[in-house]
């Protein structure tokens, strides 16, 4: 028997399927703005869009950075007005509790001795407190000019009255110690003038420039004056005020001359009296501030002057008090100031009789002396 072989009796390989190339996938394209209808945005249209979101964005950061710059700047006028308005509680302390007690004091005349020096010490401390609050400022960069020149005004104030302290109870003496000592209280009276000088020219017109530079307006500028009048440069009003037996210059004597006194008039207050009969209404306070001008007649410079002033209300008893005038110039008048104590209440009338005593060599006295009908009021 005839074997027949065939090929297909191998034993194949099963049939391998190959897997079919794949084919690269496209890149995705980033999807299109659609507009309302589902249609793809033009580019113009998303051009548009971005610039839009762009000046938003610019508008943004503009509106920010003026914020910040407007929160700076309105902090700066801040610390600007709140100098200004500190400096303007220091030099009016200064001008009205300081130095205005103090020479409103003087004029009185209603305290002496001790308890003048007392009070002078209490404004002594006011002055260097005014100082201390002074520099413990915060002053900002625009203001430091100014800060200078607060400091240099409160320094010769409190140096003057420091001074004038020292000084006072020794004034208030007799001979050549209480001469010198009453040029070096006239002396401290420049120091004071100085410091006006100094916050008029120079604190007033730099707070005013800064607050100007910055566009801040609207505010005022305290004044501060601590010598009311230049008649207390000169040591002869220093001594009138003080009482004391000092003399600035050598009195000009005639012995042989003409001597004495007239008296020219007598105000209470504001109030200028008039005798004859006449009913004055003054404004009751206490003390009553008598306050006498009378002019030196004569042919001399005069000495240790008495002023007295005596109020008699009616049905009552006297009330007197009186002032000592180291020296009258020939020819010139004089004001002095006498304070009644313990005037009677409101509604009391009475008299009120006004002398300046006589001088050496003095014949004639009948100017000497006034009469005054009073009304206190209340």
């Amino acid at each position: 028997m005839e074997l027949t072989v065939s090929f297909f009796d191998d034993d194949d390989e099963p049939t391998r399927v190959s897997p079919r190339p794949r084919r690269a996938a496209r890149p995705r394209q980033p999807a299109q703005p659609q507009a309302a209808a589902g249609q793809p945005l033009d580019r113009q249209t998303v051009r548009t869009r971005q610039v839009a979101g762009l000046a938003v964005g610019i508008l943004l950061l503009i509106a920010i950075v003026f914020g910040v710059n407007g929160c700076i700047n309105g902090r700066n006028d801040r610390k600007l007005k709140d100098y200004n308005r500190d400096v303007a509680a220091i030099a009016s302390d200064s001008e009205t509790q300081v130095a205005g007690k103090f020479f409103s004091q003087l004029t009185s005349g209603s305290l002496t001795g001790e308890e003048l020096q007392l009070q002078v010490n209490q404004y002594r401390q006011a002055a260097e407190l005014d100082a201390k609050r002074a520099r413990s400022l915060s002053a900002p960069d625009a203001m430091h000019g100014a800060q200078q020149a607060l400091l240099l005004t409160m320094n010769l104030r409190t140096q003057a009255f420091t001074t004038i302290a020292e000084r006072l109870q020794t004034a208030q003496g007799r001979g050549q110690q209480a001469d010198r000592a009453i040029k070096q209280i006239a002396g401290q009276m420049r120091l004071l003038l100085a410091s006006d000088v100094v916050y008029e020219q120079r604190t007033i017109p730099l707070i005013k420039q800064a607050l100007d530079e910055a566009g801040i307006g609207g505010q005022t500028v305290q004044t501060s004056k601590a010598l009311p009048a230049n008649k207390w440069l000169a040591p002869d009003s220093v001594a009138a005020a003080l009482g004391g037996g000092g003399v600035s210059t050598t009195p000009k004597t005639n012995p042989a001359g003409r001597h004495g006194h007239g008296l020219t008039s007598t105000t209470i207050g504001t109030t200028a009296l008039s005798s004859g009969g006449s009913v004055n209404k003054v404004t009751r306070v206490i003390p009553l501030p008598v306050t006498v001008k009378f002019q030196n007649q004569g042919e001399s410079d005069e000495t240790n002057v008495t002023v007295t002033a005596t109020f008699t209300p009616s049905g009552g008893k006297a009330i007197k008090a009186e002032r000592k005038v180291p020296v009258t110039k020939l020819g010139a008048e004089t004001a002095v100031t006498v304070s009644l104590p313990g005037t009677p209440s409101a509604g009391t009338a009475g008299e009120l009789v006004v002398t300046v005593g006589g001088v050496p060599g003095e014949k004639t006295l009948d100017n000497n002396t006034a009469t005054y009908t009073l009304l206190l009021a209340q």
